[in-house]
């Protein structure tokens, strides 16, 4: 078999089971992107093991990921598409703080864990900066079938997503160059204005050159032309986010849906994304989460250091971004959804382990531990979403009820 039919094979399978097992999860009340997580689990390593097949070279494994990563810049993409700049200026000083604290409470939560355990003062730095990454994707593909992403608390726990993103990063950036031997303050401070020279550069561009570009390209007798420059410029704002900003390309996909969201092009460039999306990338995205791990790894000895971090991480997120987001101004109940919202760790957490194993910041032991972590957190975080925003949903007709009799008792008084 050639490896185009390889490929062809793979793809027909995760893009099959990621659909089925989406359309089990929705009719047993649970969001798709959960049957999808499992979907992966289930065809990888740590049951079926699909790229070890005899016929399916390995390779593949690498170029299905591939394909898995442009579906998180598509997802995260739309989740820009479907917001404006000035929703998410409403919610500025809220989401900067619960970024904020949903960075430092979990840091330092994950520092002392390492140090209990008795990891090297390096090592258990880094276990902390693994959980206080955040990938809101799950978070986002969850609000968007709820249909709350627009919501107050949708608003803000993607602006939070976006501090929460540059923080860590920043942060990351800083430990690994202090490792290496090169952490003067200047070194801080460069990485510092390359975040914020790509952030003002990205937003002048889109606010200004963006919307007549795409207005050009519009009119232009080309065949699916606006579509295929909004790709373009996609791939161009995570290109420039990790090559000249130090982000993540999630970060630039995010920022290019929220400058295109301006345009009266959108519902057009919106529609053409949303069936290239969630017809190929995005499922084979969630699906290749679970393809990229191996629980059978996963040491019986380590039993206890696993499941303190994924206390420690559930808590840290959930406890940390939601009091930032109480201190903000959100009532009790919104703290506690966005605080949820923030729990799933999903690929940034697996870039940020990674690069850790990568320097030799962590033992095998230790990096199967924040792996099965990565996939306790990305699992959980739908169901908890749902069940929260679900309660709203359930409490609306109550709640109308009560309004209507205080104002017929308030007419009755009058």
């Amino acid at each position: 078999m050639s490896l185009f039919l390889q490929l062809a094979f793979l793809l027909s399978i995760i893009l099959l089971s990621a659909k089925m097992a989406g359309y089990i999860s929705i009719r047993l009340g649970q969001p798709a992107v959960l049957g999808e997580l499992l979907a992966g689990i289930l065809l990888g390593p740590s049951i079926i093991n699909l790229f070890d097949l005899p016929f399916i070279e390995h390779e593949l494994a690498e170029t299905v990921a591939k394909l898995g990563e442009l579906g998180v810049l598509l997802l995260m993409f739309l989740a820009g598409l479907e917001l404006h700049v000035g929703e998410m200026r409403q919610n500025m000083r809220v989401a900067a703080l619960a970024g904020l604290t949903g960075v430092v409470v979990p840091v330092l939560l994950g520092w002392g864990t390492g140090l209990l355990f008795g990891f090297d003062q390096p090592a258990a730095i880094f276990l902390g900066l693994t959980l206080g990454a955040t990938s809101v994707s799950i978070s986002a593909q969850t609000l968007i079938e709820l249909k709350v992403l627009r919501s107050r608390v949708g608003l803000t726990l993607l602006g939070a997503a976006v501090f929460d993103d540059i923080l860590v990063i920043l942060l990351l950036s800083v430990f690994l160059a202090l490792q290496g031997g090169a952490g003067s303050s200047s070194d801080i401070v460069l990485i510092l204005v390359r975040m914020i020279l790509f952030l003002f550069a990205s937003v002048l561009f889109g606010l200004w050159a963006l919307p007549w570009v795409i207005r050009r390209v519009s009119h232009l007798p080309i065949s699916q032309g606006l579509l295929t420059i909004s790709l373009v410029t996609m791939l161009a704002y995570g290109i420039a986010s990790e090559a000249f900003g130090g982000m993540a390309a999630i970060t630039g996909a995010f920022l290019a849906g929220l400058m295109l969201a301006r345009t009266p092009e959108k519902e057009r460039i919106e529609s053409g994304i949303h069936a290239l999306a969630y017809g190929l990338f995005v499922p084979v995205f969630f699906v290749s989460i679970g393809l990229s791990i191996d629980l059978r790894e996963s040491q019986a000895e380590s039993l206890l250091l696993t499941t303190t971090i994924i206390i420690v991480a559930v808590a840290g997120k959930w406890i940390g971004s939601g009091w930032g987001a109480k201190l903000g101004g959100l009532s009790t109940h919104e703290a506690a959804q966005l605080g949820a919202g923030m729990i799933s760790r999903g690929e940034v957490g697996l870039i940020v382990a990674s690069v850790g194993m990568r320097d030799g910041l962590m033992q095998d032991d230790e990096f199967s531990a924040i792996v099965v972590m990565i996939v306790a957190t990305t699992l959980i975080t739908p169901p908890i979403l749902r069940w929260l925003f679900m309660r709203d949903k359930a409490k609306a007709p109550a709640r109308a009820a009560a309004i209507e009799i205080e104002k017929q008792n308030e007419s009755e008084g009058s």
